[in-house]
């Protein structure tokens, strides 16, 4: 397929990399354009514009910051929509709004562009490995033309409903996630103000109830107190602003994602939005006199 990628981060840039190895065309476009360099001595094409980049494209890869990037880079001036042609896809694996996803779709679908909202799980170590788990929207033929794109760089790839499912669904995961990071911080943070030997504790607690994804891969950051990238702090501060605001639509409390936001609010507020969301030990390692 001729595919264009717009939005070449931690995320997007190992997905295009991922088409590029399936065989795909690809063309890359990113606000920073010197992030479309490497990709280029892949044999990328570049494009100068969103608009530039979908025409002749069968389908347009978008992976950026938030709904409003979404929204100015699909519809607004030189965006996806002004050089993509009827019949074309945008496979959107963002996370953004799932309400402003339905609107989104609705739009391009009056230009007969089809969407599918796919955001990702899986961090930045699924994303370089192909591995990543991807929650889908849209309608049924859409997301059967997106599988040649998703199967590049996903390992598990569900169709969840029409657009904005998908969406929730990873609205969904940042909740769960956001309690287990907070969790696993305070867990490390105790073993350590405790004086246990920290080798032997977590390979107990992987083989026990206690594991997890995140204590499999972030747990040394914590013990550490080095929080690279990952995935930033800010961004799942972001994420987890959608899903309250989904929350609040439906007059559910959300105890401990607001904690875990507020805390996230802290740490971004005093210079670490910047690091990985494992950052959140910070917080009770500091409470407890530990290093952070």
């Amino acid at each position: 397929m001729r595919v264009a990628v717009i939005g070449l981060g931690t995320m997007g840039a190992p997905m295009a990399r991922h088409l590029i190895d399936a065989g795909h065309q690809v063309t890359v476009h990113n606000r920073t354009r010197e992030r479309e360099e490497p990709l280029s001595a892949l044999g990328a094409a570049r494009a100068a514009t969103p608009a530039e980049a979908a025409k002749g494209a069968d389908a347009v890869l978008t992976c950026v910051s938030d709904t409003p990037d979404l929204e100015h880079v699909l519809l607004g001036p030189g965006g996806v929509a002004e050089g993509l042609a009827s019949g074309g896809l945008v496979v959107d694996c963002s996370t953004v709004s799932p309400s402003a996803t339905a609107d989104i779709a609705a739009r391009l679908g009056e230009r007969g562009i089809g969407m599918v909202d796919a955001p990702v799980s899986g961090g930045s170590e699924g994303a370089e490995k192909g591995t990543l788990t991807i929650f889908c929207g849209g309608a049924d033929s859409d997301f059967a033309r997106a599988g040649e794109i998703l199967n590049a760089f996903g390992s598990r790839i569900t169709h969840l409903g029409p657009s904005g499912a998908g969406q929730m669904a990873k609205a969904v995961n940042q909740v769960m996630i956001a309690g287990t990071y907070a969790s696993v911080g305070e867990g490390i943070a105790l073993a350590q103000a405790a004086g246990l030997p920290i080798p032997e504790l977590l390979e107990a607690l992987s083989a026990g109830a206690a594991a997890s994804w995140v204590l499999t891969n972030r747990a040394g950051n914590m013990v550490d107190d080095s929080y690279p990238l990952g995935f930033k702090l800010a961004l799942h501060r972001k994420d987890l602003g959608i899903a309250l605001d989904e929350g609040a639509r439906a007059s559910l409390p959300m105890a401990v994602t607001q904690t875990v936001a507020e805390q996230e609010d802290e740490l971004v507020a005093a210079g670490h939005g910047d690091e990985d969301v494992s950052a959140v030990a910070r917080l009770p390692k500091r409470s407890a006199g530990l290093p952070a």
